[in-house]
């Protein structure tokens, strides 16, 4: 079974942090490379970066040097640190396997104002 609960979104400033937190099913978790994916207004999900089971990660140009992402294999979670942040940032993120398998958790809102 494929669940996956996003969390940590909120309103932030300009230059401001979050960070989100996914958390797996086991099913996806263990078998899958973990990534992190948004959706702006009006636009399409799009990948933001990934992470492998043997933790490389690679990001999108846009958020390079700025997020980071990280998994945790107790709790099975997948962590996207968010720093210095834009308001083209804003956007609904998402996290699943790479490629998504399942169905997609409600997402979590992140607002960036400038």
């Amino acid at each position: 079974q494929v669940q996956l609960v996003e969390s940590g979104g909120g309103l932030v400033q300009t230059g401001g942090s979050l960070r989100l937190s996914c958390a797996a099913s086991v099913y996806i978790f263990k078998r899958s490379d973990m990534a992190w994916y948004r959706q702006a207004p009006g636009k399409q999900r799009g990948l933001v970066g990934y992470i492998s089971s043997t933790g490389s990660t690679k990001y999108v140009d846009s958020v390079k040097g700025r997020f980071t992402i990280s998994r945790d294999y107790v709790n099975n979670t997948v962590y996207l640190q968010m720093n210095s942040l834009k308001p083209e940032d804003t956007a609904v993120y998402y996290c699943n396997g790479v490629p998504p398998i399942g169905e997609w958790g409600q997402g979590t809102q992140v607002t960036v104002s400038s």
